[in-house]
Parts: structure tokens; C-alpha cells; sequence
């Protein structure tokens, strides 16, 4: 059984320096992902998104699929009726992220890697909103967010790093400076804890990475507002904390596009349709994050171990 309390693994969002980490120096500044591999002639990355079944992960998988001169897309799936709902490809796998031999088909040969996995809590039976008070939560045993959120996660992590992966996008969830959040207690299961344990793995992985904290998610058109990053939840002390799930989508996939997105971990919600300009341009959206700290560490030091 999963624990359920657990110390923030880490205190605020500012990811900590990684341990053990030797760098060289750094080179001339480099192209996104699949603008290199264009440049160079060679065919379009292969770029596999997890949790495919998932509403976001379905719109990730369906942009890969329409983009085929940027990406070659993957999914991985949990389950053969998730397969099949999202087309049941060959290139889509089934495999279970807790368990690291049943992921490594899908993720042997790729160049990126999207992570979209997150354990889903279930609503117990009973609850009748006529009454009044709230619903509670619960999670399927094995499936807690410290096995989802925090060992699978890794075990992606692991596996990429294994095959030389070139960039990780990890999609999270903002909230995470407030360890009595809300979505902590969920279950009582600290699914906001878990997430940014794994999200700390990934810096210290040394990989190239994108960690995207979306706000609330909804099931609306993308690609009509105005995109809005920040950091350190800032974001959630205004209006504007919401975000189509279709605009994460987007964000997912042109972090591959652009080095402006690299190495930074950043707030996303959006301006309410009609207020602003809807964004379009990426480079200047990633642009406008600095660099991570962890980042700034890699490229300053040489052949020393930090800790």
C-alpha cells in the first residue's frame, strides 16, 4: 500500500541544482528538435507521447500524426481498448509505465519523448450533490500517484536516458508550491508532491527537457487565445488559470521546435477567448522564461561534481 502523507520532496518550484553532474562547456546555440533534423536532411524526429489515451494525450498523438513532415508519432497506451480508441495504429503501444520491460518497445529508436501520465483518482459510489457536501475521491490499489506520478514517470525518464533520448516534455500541473492544495488531497494521496518529485528527477536526468505546469484543463478549441506563462504559481492569484487542453497540446509540440524552450520549467493558462491575441508566435513565448537554474549550472561549471 502506497504511503499516504509524504514530505514536499522538494521546496518551491525553482528546481534545485542536480547532484553529481559534470558538463561541459557549452556549444553554439542550437535549434529545436526537429528544425535540426530538418536541416541536416535527415528524416523527421521520432517523437513518442505516453498516457496517448488519455484527453490530452489524444490531442498530442493526433497533431504528431497530422505533422509528418516535423514528426514521426508514437503512442503509448495502457491498455488494448485505449489502443483502439485512438485508431489502433501498429505505431501505438500498450505497456504499463510501473513496469520498465513493457515500455521499452515503445520508447526503443525514439528522439523525444511526451509525458502525459498521470494517475486518475475515482469518485467513490453514493455521492448524491442533492444533499450537499463533497464528493470523495479515491484511487485503484497500484495506481496511486507515487506509483503513477512518481515511479512511472521515472521509469520513462530511466528508459529514454538509456537510448540517448535528445528532449523530454513532461506535462505537470501548477499548484505544486502549496503542499495543502487542494488536488493533495485528493485521495489524501498528494498527487502534487509525487508529480514534482518526478519533475526534479528529470532536471538532475541532465536531459534536455520542457516541464510544462498546466492550469485547469478544459476541453475547449485551441489555437483562439492568448497564452500566458509564469512561474512559482503566480498564475493562480489571477482570473486567467484555465487553458484548453488542445493549446497544452500545441505547447507540447512546438517545445521540440524551438531551443527557447529548453531546459526551462514554466506556469501555462490562458487569456479568456476574445481578450488578447491569440498566440502564434512560440519563440517569443518560451522566450520570455529564463533559463533554469539548473541549466545556468550546467553550462557554467566544467568537470565538477555538484552536490
Amino acid at each position: 500500500m502506497p504511503t499516504t502523507a509524504a514530505p514536499m520532496p522538494f521546496a518551491g518550484p525553482r528546481l534545485r541544482p542536480p547532484c553529481n553532474l559534470t558538463s561541459a562547456r557549452p556549444g553554439p546555440r542550437r535549434a529545436g528538435l526537429a528544425v535540426v533534423s530538418a536541416a541536416a536532411g535527415g528524416s523527421p524526429p521520432t517523437v513518442l507521447v505516453t498516457g496517448a489515451g488519455g484527453r490530452t494525450g489524444q490531442i498530442v498523438y493526433k497533431k504528431l500524426k497530422e505533422r509528418t513532415d516535423q514528426f514521426v508519432g508514437r503512442g503509448l497506451v495502457r491498455t488494448e481498448e485505449s489502443k483502439a480508441k485512438i485508431g489502433g495504429a501498429a505505431d501505438v503501444f500498450v505497456g504499463d509505465i510501473r513496469d520498465p520491460a513493457s515500455i521499452a518497445p515503445a520508447i526503443d529508436g525514439i528522439d523525444a519523448l511526451i509525458i502525459l501520465t498521470s494517475a486518475v483518482p475515482k469518485m467513490k459510489p453514493g455521492f448524491d450533490p442533492s444533499k450537499g457536501g463533497r464528493p470523495e475521491f479515491y484511487f485503484d490499489e497500484g495506481s496511486y500517484p507515487e506509483q503513477v506520478d512518481w515511479i512511472g514517470q521515472k521509469n520513462q525518464i530511466d528508459a529514454a536516458k538509456s537510448i540517448g533520448v535528445k528532449q523530454i516534455v513532461l506535462v505537470g500541473s501548477m499548484g505544486g508550491t502549496d503542499v495543502n492544495h487542494p488536488l493533495n488531497k485528493i485521495g489524501n494521496a498528494n498527487i502534487l508532491v509525487w508529480k514534482r518529485k518526478a519533475e526534479q528527477y528529470l532536471a538532475d536526468s541532465g536531459l534536455p527537457y520542457t516541464i510544462i505546469r498546466a492550469g485547469g484543463l478544459q476541453d475547449k478549441d485551441g489555437g483562439v487565445r492568448e497564452l500566458i506563462v509564469g512561474k512559482d504559481d503566480e498564475i493562480l492569484k489571477t482570473e486567467t488559470k484555465t487553458i484548453a487542453r488542445a493549446d497544452v497540446a500545441e505547447v507540447c509540440l512546438q517545445a521540440l521546435l524551438f531551443e527557447e524552450a529548453r531546459f526551462k520549467a514554466f506556469d501555462l493558462a490562458s487569456k479568456p477567448e476574445g481578450e488578447g491575441v491569440p498566440t502564434t508566435d512560440f519563440r517569443t513565448l518560451f522566450s520570455q522564461l529564463i533559463i533554469d537554474s539548473v541549466r545556468l549550472l550546467m553550462e557554467e561549471l566544467k568537470n565538477i561534481a555538484v552536490c
